[in-house]
């Protein structure tokens, strides 16, 4: 099970819902939840959440850690391991999407796919509808065609930008790389997509509230360690300015409100990248996600 979605969506309260409801194991998708010095600034699970039900990867990295994407990919590989023999359902979430990205496609050194080759098989498919792109995929790379369905518009048109962008099939580049820890066939996928003015209003006050609750004190430890500012932990959303108020450069007032901008943009930019690089996922609003999630995992247990 995936859930991803932009920040301050109301993914964790989802996530830990259904892991109540379905004996599930929540392992973190978040490439900033897994800093342990920043558990109210990256609005971490508390421990009274997480005491509701198992939760993995969440605050076992130290700040002054690099932590990678294929850092992360092997982590969750020992998470998902642990759910298979509990025999609890894993749930990942977060809002990391090279991480979801690693999950079911590996993480390889595909090269960027031109707008141009990317627009053009995509406007084939909607003319020539899946069944031809599959048969020139047949072509081109058996070996996808092979283990991809007819009607699979997604996988089939990224195949085909693939081999007509680079001359190689993906299981060449795949081949170099990470491989997928889940088949995407079988794979739930749910994008968390509340309205944006009404994400925005959140944003804003939750930033806020996370000042008054400990993120300053968080960020006041974190500046004390001296650490390289181009770590990762260090380019949290809000922690450079909240450094720059505690240095007396900035007001308290301006350093929320730069934190509060960072993390709005940051969340467009979740949108943008779901919509275009996992097309896969299911875009469900607040008020209907919870019904969505229940019906769609008791019909893969059917």
């Amino acid at each position: 099970m995936l859930i991803a979605g932009p920040t301050a969506s109301g993914k964790s309260a989802l996530a830990l819902a259904l892991a109540e409801a379905a004996n599930g194991i929540v392992i973190n998708t978040d490439s900033m939840q897994v800093y342990r010095d920043l558990r109210v600034l990256t609005a971490r699970p508390m421990p009274e959440e997480e005491a509701r039900a198992p939760h993995r990867l969440y605050g076992t990295v130290d700040a002054a850690v690099n932590f990678s994407a294929g850092a992360w990919v092997s982590e969750a590989a020992k998470a998902l391991a642990e759910a298979r023999v509990a025999k609890r359902l894993p749930i990942f979430i977060g809002g990391t999407g090279l991480y979801f990205k690693a999950l079911t496609r590996g993480l390889s050194d595909v090269p960027p796919v031109p707008a141009p080759i990317r627009e053009a098989i995509r406007d084939r498919l909607e003319r020539n509808g899946p069944e031809a792109l599959h048969a020139e995929l047949a072509a081109r790379d058996p070996e996808a065609a092979m283990r991809l369905k007819p009607r699979d518009r997604v996988r089939i048109a990224r195949a085909l930008e693939v081999v007509e962008a680079t001359g190689r099939p993906l299981a060449d580049w795949h081949s170099h790389g990470l491989p997928p820890l889940l088949e995407p066939e079988g794979v739930i996928a749910l994008f968390l997509a509340p309205d944006r003015t009404e994400l925005y209003g959140r944003i804003d006050a939750r930033f806020e509230a996370m000042t008054r609750t400990g993120a300053l004190d968080e960020v006041a430890a974190l500046a004390e360690r001296g650490l390289d500012p181009l770590l990762p932990a260090m380019k949290a959303h809000g922690v450079p300015a909240l450094i720059r108020h505690l240095n007396g450069e900035l007001s308290l007032d301006e350093a929320i409100h730069i934190g509060q901008l960072d993390t709005r943009h940051y969340a467009k930019r979740q949108f943008t990248w779901f919509r275009h690089q996992l097309p896969e996922f299911e875009w469900v609003g607040p008020d209907e996600a919870k019904a969505w999630l229940t019906h769609a995992v008791s019909l893969s247990l059917s």
